[in-house]
């Protein structure tokens, strides 16, 4: 019986990831591919509970039976689709997408109608709390056998899945415990560890992140996602040069006619677009007349303007005073409107003005300075913040 239900549950596992392939690509009818999903599920629990009452199933197997089952359902359901890749931050960065993992129980359920569960509802109906449930109940056995590496990463997949991010993180800290020479592992640590600093920008790789995918592509130069997040990071760092060399390396991993390529190749055209244009370049300091007045959490705007046209910046750069002395440079890439750029002006007037309020507009009390009209790709342009804006 029990050979029974692990085959069942795995043909289960099967039969979702088939219904909910073309339910994720949004064609054809998707009520019906919602109730079968359901059934599947909600039919395999109802049959274990039959086999309990009737006593064909004693009480250990029905739990062994029954965590099986949860256990392939998050395992299939979580696993990372291969080669999907998407680009973030500003259209330019590779996707971190790569191998995110998608929960099909919470897909069919966040996509799911009352309608459709109310006429065969019942106690086993698929339901959020439900699957928090197996994935704590996952979790609870993973505290009893905690050198279960599989489990471990299981559990992060799924946390990841459920937006827990510093949980996921702590799951994979313990499965890279164990094996510490997993590159995969390493590459959805990294993933998960940027996702737990509290947003999805590009910039979170920076620091213990990018260290865990520089291990991983020692131990695989070619990790598919471990190439994305490290030249994800290198972008966060605007080494466009490096950023565009390193997703370079995943083209002969992937199709060449792929949609995965073609993302790939518009990325690399990118960065090596930006590697190659106009830059400005100089240092910003704050004069020790004025320095009493600002915090060292205040923000700071660095920004270039035409020195003959309109007023609108041409790049803006966002720090903080406890930055100060900073060395600056200023891009294609920080334009704050189309068609204005600092590549078009061929003179600019490159300013620094400390925010009390953190808005970009001046407001009584900020501090600023200025320098002279420059060339747009100037090098060593000074700009010293040494009066109040009245």
């Amino acid at each position: 019986m029990i050979l029974f239900w692990l085959i069942g549950g795995a043909l289960a596992a099967m039969a979702l990831v088939l219904l909910l392939r073309p339910l994720l690509g949004g064609s054809g009818p998707e009520i019906s591919r919602r109730e079968a999903n359901i059934a599947i599920y909600r039919d395999q629990l109802r049959e274990l509970d039959a086999d309990l009452r009737a006593g064909t199933l004693a009480q250990a197997d029905y739990e062994r039976a029954r965590s099986e089952l949860e256990a392939r359902l998050l395992e299939d359901a979580a696993a990372p689709a291969e080669g999907a890749v998407r680009r973030a931050g500003r259209g330019t960065a590779l996707a971190l997408g790569a191998a995110i993992p998608v929960l099909a129980a919470l897909v069919y359920l966040a996509v799911g109608t009352p309608a459709a569960l109310a006429p065969q509802a019942d106690e086993h109906a698929a339901t959020a709390r439900q699957v928090e449930a197996m994935v704590e109940r996952l979790a609870a056995r993973l505290r009893e056998n905690p050198d279960d590496v599989d489990g471990w990463k299981l559990l992060g997949r799924s946390y990841t899945v459920l937006g827990r991010y510093p949980d996921a993180a702590d799951a994979y800290a313990r499965a890279a415990v164990r094996a510490p020479r997993d590159a995969q592992l390493l590459a959805d640590f990294a993933d998960v560890l940027a996702m737990a600093r509290g947003s999805a920008g590009s910039g979170n790789l920076l620091g213990e992140p990018e260290k865990l995918i520089e291990r991983a592509l020692q131990i695989d130069p070619q990790n598919l996602k471990a190439l994305a997040l490290a030249g994800t990071a290198a972008f966060a760092r605007r080494d466009y040069a490096a950023a565009a060399a390193t997703w370079e390396k995943m083209l002969p991993l992937v199709p060449a006619d792929s949609e995965d390529a073609r993302s790939i190749r518009a990325s690399i055209d990118e960065a090596k677009g930006l590697a190659g244009a106009r830059q400005l370049r100089g240092k910003v300091s704050l004069s020790a007349k004025v320095k009493a007045k600002a915090s060292p959490d205040d923000a700071v705007f660095i920004f270039a303007r035409a020195a003959e046209g309109p007023a609108t910046p041409l790049a803006v750069l966002r720090k903080q005073v406890r930055d100060l002395p900073l060395a600056f440079s200023l891009d294609d890439s920080m334009a704050m409107a189309p068609g204005m750029r600092l590549s078009g002006f061929p003179r600019v007037i490159v300013g620094a003005r400390v925010s009390k309020t953190g808005d970009a507009k001046p407001q009584p009390g900020d501090l600023q300075g200025a320098s002279g009209p420059v060339a747009s790709d100037a090098e060593g342009v000074s700009v010293l913040i040494d009066s109040v804006v009245r």
